[in-house]
């Protein structure tokens, strides 16, 4: 008897671990939308790589338009890129996220988006996101003209990445038009934290750290790199400051890619 309890609990330890990986697949599988998923990959890409599955959707989603281009400038794998992918705190969904692509959109390797995102790139519009970028749950890129995130730019929950005006505005006593549009230049290891808006002509510098609710409409690279920014506008609040990307870097891709 002595002899047999052990190898039962063995084996009742080895059925637990079989139960807990397959409730982790089926969960998984219920979160992915397989209809929208297989729809966007055919739609996007030939089938030599739709088949591969590179992009993911994951929840409830409307595809305003998908004429635009989606390229992946990375070895081709499944899940790389993920629409409403389950990466955060928040487990339920409004179910209001929308993909709006005219543009084109460029994934220079895995990339997520958190739920209730809203996906806008218009018209002649260039969109690119770097190796673990990201855009949390509530986000909105809206991109009329270029809008480019380095890798590791990675924005919290409730951003706004928006390079237009939406409207025309001009000087009213010399009938000066402003332009609508200018580009946004995101840089690689960006801590974005939660409710930042980033606005046409912003360019940020490589370690950026940017706090909560900051408005940042201009270019930042002055300020050298591993800075905190903040406010409304964005200011400069401390140097010799950055997240320890480096410790992080193994969790991230365990728990990021798929």
């Amino acid at each position: 008897m002595v002899a047999i309890i052990p190898a039962k609990e063995k084996i009742m330890e080895g059925l637990k671990k079989i139960y807990r990986n397959w409730k982790r697949k089926w969960n998984f599988f219920r979160s992915v939308n397989w209809i929208k998923t297989y729809h966007i990959n055919y739609k996007m890409f030939p089938g030599s790589i739709a088949r591969k599955l590179p992009v993911y959707v994951y929840g409830k989603v409307h595809f305003g338009n998908l004429s635009g281009t989606i390229n992946i400038d990375a070895p081709i794998k499944k899940g790389m890129i993920g629409f409403g992918q389950p990466y955060e705190l928040v487990t339920r969904s409004k179910g209001t996220a929308e993909i709006f692509l005219k543009g084109t959109f460029v994934c220079k390797g895995h990339v997520q988006f958190g739920k209730d995102y809203l996906f806008h790139v218009g018209e002649g519009a260039y969109f690119e996101m770097g190796h673990l970028a990201s855009i949390a749950s509530n986000g909105k890129v809206i991109c009329k003209e270029k809008i480019v995130m380095g890798n590791y730019a990675r924005m919290g929950s409730e951003c706004q990445l928006i390079d237009t005006n939406f409207h025309q505005l001009y000087d009213t006593q010399t009938g000066k038009r402003f332009p609508m549009t200018a580009p946004i230049v995101v840089g690689n290891y960006n801590f974005i934290s939660n409710r930042v808006t980033i606005m046409r002509g912003t360019i940020t510098p490589n370690h950026c750290t940017i706090a909560s609710n900051t408005l940042c409409t201009k270019d930042y690279t002055s300020l050298g790199n591993h800075i905190l920014i903040g406010g409304i506008p964005a200011k400069l609040l401390r140097e010799h400051i950055a997240r320890d990307w480096e410790a992080e870097q193994a969790r991230l891709e365990k728990y990021l890619i798929v």
